[in-house]
């Protein structure tokens, strides 16, 4: 069909974004997204045919942001050959990284346009105006006092099954290790009646998980219109009461944040799911201070026998950092002995990698890296073994599963256990988005197999 004369139709303009580290990237990512949206730019999965690519860094491990740098390598490529076809790439670091590195990132990475932090985002529309009449600002990486989120459009980007939602953002703990305090700022939460507002639109949409975020999620004290505060169980019970919202979860938390109304809340509320991630970093007691933890290896496995007590079936996953300075041989015993008393399901670890800034970084009793490296080798076995266990379990059972999409193979689907493990049925396609009774099976390398009950 021919276009009447004299119309002009405008081009849409493509939108590469690649994402490293935590969910609340992801969340983010999205969120740019749907600002770009009125601006005409529409996602593509090939960064060599996009008008605009973004970063969304991390900050918390050195090859984080390493990566990032290699990956700009790449991109300038592109983008010169854009520009020989007559073409025009604008290139952009948001996230972490960009918080701490801005100006740096500019002088290391000519063929970065902009530069935007996490709390700062949302300015994106007005940078590449100023961008394109050839002034104005590249690197916005402060704190404003305006929420971001006040100034976001309503979330429009698809969404799966299961959505994530950020309730909370910054940190006040000041763990010795951790630069998120410096990237992305103090604590601050957002109004309760936005993010119910905000499930009531992923639910519409399709969302039958809601997963809260936030880098200390538990830490959530918002205040709503009339002057009262929430705490996150408050929240997840008026989110439980979402007719459509079937699974509800929060990542990460902090074990000094876990308080007697949410430990209530895994023993009360249906749909908070009985699977916990619940960061130690470490087992030894010396550790815990040096690392300003503010907890020590005792309160911690205090705490889950509470949670425990209130909901028995409960699951729990954690992260783990091996070689902190002046880690001992006792010391990371210790960190042993607590995974051998805790039973965890799933587990994160890492060796300690130092973050500019940070008060670890100047600690002088670093740890050589052969003794971090042997070290994390005998901790994750044993952590790889209480998963296999976990999963091992689950065989003969009969559990709950979400559906979430399509699986490998044609006429079978893939849904999750309360427990986050991978399951896959022969069943529909039109089962996904729906909880079904599924009969364990068998254990695979990576899943579980299950039929309908």
């Amino acid at each position: 069909m021919r276009r009447p004369e004299g119309v002009i139709q405008k081009r849409m303009k493509k939108l590469f974004i690649k994402t490293y580290g935590c969910q609340m990237n992801a969340y983010d990512s999205a969120r740019m997204a749907d600002l770009l949206a009125p601006l005409g730019y529409a996602g593509t999965e090939a960064p060599g045919d996009a008008d605009m690519v973004i970063l969304n860094t991390c900050h918390i491990r050195e090859k984080a942001t390493e990566k990032v740098y290699s990956e700009l390598g790449r991109i300038r490529a592109l983008k010169e050959e854009k520009e020989k076809s007559g073409g025009r790439m604008l290139v952009a670091v948001a996230g972490c990284t960009g918080q701490a590195e801005g100006e740096e990132i500019i002088a290391r990475a000519p063929v970065v346009d902009m530069v935007v932090g996490p709390q700062s985002y949302h300015r994106l529309p007005e940078m590449i105006a100023r961008i394109a009449r050839g002034a104005g600002e590249r690197v916005a990486a402060d704190f404003p006092a305006l929420e971001k989120f006040d100034a976001l459009p309503e979330a429009v980007s698809n969404t799966g099954v299961s959505a994530f939602l950020t309730v909370q953002e910054g940190c006040d703990k000041f763990c010795t290790f951790c630069v998120v305090p410096y990237t992305r700022g103090p604590e601050h939460s957002r109004a309760p009646e936005r993010i119910l507002a905000e499930a009531q639109a992923l639910s519409s949409r399709g969302a039958r998980e809601i997963v809260l975020l936030g880098q200390n999620v538990n830490a959530y004290r918002g205040t709503d219109m009339n002057g009262k505060d929430w705490s996150l169980a408050r929240l997840i019970e008026a989110l439980a009461g979402v007719k459509d919202i079937l699974r509800i979860r929060y990542t990460t938390s902090h074990p000094r944040d876990m308080s007697e109304d949410l430990i209530e809340a895994h023993g009360g509320i249906e749909k908070l799911m009985p699977f916990l991630h619940l960061p130690v970093q470490s087992g030894s007691d010396a550790v815990l201070e040096a690392m300003n933890r503010q907890h020590n290896a005792d309160d911690y496995r205090r705490l889950i026998g509470r949670i425990r007590d209130k909901r028995p079936d409960m699951a729990f996953s954690s992260d783990f950092i091996v070689g902190f300075p002046g880690e001992s041989d006792q010391d990371f015993e210790a960190t042993l002995q607590l995974v051998r008393d805790i039973g965890y399901a799933q587990c994160f670890s890492f060796k300690y990698s130092p973050r500019p800034g940070t008060p670890a970084a100047a600690a002088k009793k670093q740890v050589a890296e052969g003794v971090k490296t042997a070290r994390l080798d005998i901790l994750q076995k044993l952590l790889l073994g209480q998963q296999d266990e976990a999963n091992r379990t689950a065989v003969n059972r009969t559990m709950d599963v979400l559906f979430e999409k399509p699986g490998r193979n044609s006429g079978q689907i893939v849904g999750r256990t309360p427990y986050l493990q991978p399951v896959y049925v022969d069943a529909p396609t039109a089962l996904i988005g729906s909880v079904r009774p599924i009969h364990i099976e068998a254990l695979t390398a990576n899943s579980l197999r299950g039929r309908l009950v």
